[in-house]
Formats: C-alpha cells, structure tokens, sequence
C-alpha cells in the first residue's frame, strides 16, 4: 500500500472518528508526508520501519534545530498513525512504542518591566468616563492580579474599599482575599463617582464595578481589546493582554522580595509548582541586568 494512500485513510479515520478539525489534520497530514519523504530517500515506506528509523528521523529533525516542542508533536502524530496501522492489522507491531516524549520546558510568561507598567497605566485619558474606568481596572489588575475573568465579572459585594480587600471565587470555586492597595483604592473611588454614573445612562444599573459602555457586563474580548489600545498608546508590544500584567504583578512582587507561598496564595494557585515559574522569570531579569551594568558582565 503506498504512503500517500495510508496517509489519506489515516486523515479520515481523524475526521471520522476525532471529529478534528481540517486544519488540525491538515498538519497531521503534513508532519506524516514529511516522513514518508524522509523514508523513501532512504528507500523505505511507512509500513516497513522499526523503532530505530524513527529515532533517526526525529534525532535528524533536532540536528535541522526543530524544536522540541515541535519534535513532540512529531511523534506524537506518528504514534497516532502506527497505533491505527497495528489495529488494522497492517503492521505487526508499533515502532513508537517505549519512546519518551522530549522534555518540554515551561515557558518563561511575558512580563512587563516596572517602567513599562507605569507608562500603561499612565496612558487613560481620566477625563474621559470609558477611559476612567480602564485605568481603575488597570490599576487594580496590577495592584491584585486577578484573572481577566474575575476582573470584569467583578461585583460590589466582593469590594471593600475601606478594608482595601477584593473577594475573588476563583478557579475550582476556590475563594480567596486580596489585598489591592491605595492607589487602585483610589482610582476605584473616583470612577464610581465620576465615570461609572455616565456608563449606566444607557441601561439598567448592572451588580458588576465596571460595565460595559452599554451600561451592561464587559465581556473579557472587551476588555482583552481595550489593554491593548492603551498598550499600543503607550509605545509597548502590542502582544500585551490582560494576563500580562497579571505576570507583572507576581514577578515585580517576587523581584521585592515576597515569599513564594503569598504570591501563590495571592494568584490563587492550588499548586505551588505553578507560581514557581516567577522565580525563573526574576532570576532571568537578574541576569539581563547583571549582564548589562556588570563592567565584565
């Protein structure tokens, strides 16, 4: 049976059976094609190798610099093909069995440097009743590192300005207290006094602290929008998201000196292996400015 004709049965058994989408196995497709190449320039098919051709195959596309990212990708499309060849009998055995996955490392999140974060939240036009209440959220997602979720379906009986505390029902249902500072207190303050009345002229006076323009609930692409129009404004990569400085908050919290745990308690993570990244991103920053003000840096 040639290559090419496996190849199609096994991009129909993805859309028959997975339901994936075409260009999901569009990919598929492509990843498979690329080794039935890379087979037949060594005078092999796809149903005619070993284990050790596939190792080959994947230790030449790491010698090319494919990332390891992309490698286990690789083989986990060729793992899904051969397991379909052993149940139809096509193969005696599975090439890919006993073969571990190359080591993903996490990615370091993108953060903001201090100096960036002033400049963003510099930017809102305070004049202005919709830009009012951008720079109140931002301050606040800066100064508490909510989730973009909580921030926008954020209601008056979770805020209490006098105690300078937010109530968040997280991920898992999981309640949690923050505290969010003076600054964001402040800015909170004088929107509902001064931009939020103008906000509910065109509707019903929603529960949430910060409605929509339509006086409704913000959806997060609102929001999501809006970050990056003052982003944008302020001269900064327009790859920012709400989530950015969320990242910002943890790691200028732990560039400070914060114990790990209250970072953790304070982002509401259930694992402390997951707030662990922002260790990584200061140590990062550490060596980006030791390396550029060390005089043998």
């Amino acid at each position: 049976m040639q290559d090419t004709h496996i190849i199609e049965l096994y991009a129909d058994s993805l859309w028959l059976e997975k339901g994936l989408s075409a260009n999901t196995i569009s990919a598929y497709r492509q990843d498979l094609q690329a080794f039935s190449d890379w087979l037949a320039s060594r005078g092999q098919s796809l149903l005619s190798i070993s284990k050790a051709d596939v190792l080959s195959y994947l230790g030449a596309q790491r010698a090319e610099k494919l990332s390891a990212r992309s490698a286990a990708r690789m083989l986990s499309c060729l793992r899904g093909f051969y397991r379909l060849q052993c149940r139809e009998q096509r193969i005696a055995a599975d090439p890919t069995l006993d073969i571990d996955s190359p080591k993903l490392g996490r990615p370091l999140p993108k953060s903001l440097s201090e100096q960036d974060v002033e400049a963003l939240l510099a930017v809102p036009n305070t004049d202005d009743p919709l830009e009012l209440r951008d720079k109140a959220m931002l301050e606040l997602l800066y100064a508490s590192g909510l989730r973009i979720t909580e921030l926008v379906g954020l209601k008056f009986a979770q805020l209490s300005l006098s105690q300078g505390l937010v109530r968040v029902v997280g991920k898992g249902n999981k309640e949690r207290l923050v505290p969010i500072g003076e600054e964001a207190s402040l800015w909170i303050q004088r929107f509902m006094s001064a931009g939020r009345p103008s906000l509910l002229a065109a509707g019903t006076a929603p529960d949430v602290v910060f409605p929509s323009r339509r006086g409704q609930m913000m959806t997060r692409q609102t929001f999501w929008h809006r970050v990056k129009y003052h982003a944008l404004n302020a001269g900064l990569s327009s790859q920012i998201s709400p989530h950015t400085l969320r990242h910002a908050f943890a790691t200028h919290l732990i560039n400070h000196g914060a114990d790990l745990r209250v970072v953790q308690l304070l982002l509401g993570h259930s694992d402390l292996s997951t707030t662990q990244i922002y260790t990584h991103v200061a140590r990062e920053r550490m060596k980006s400015l030791h390396s550029m003000h060390h005089p043998r840096g």
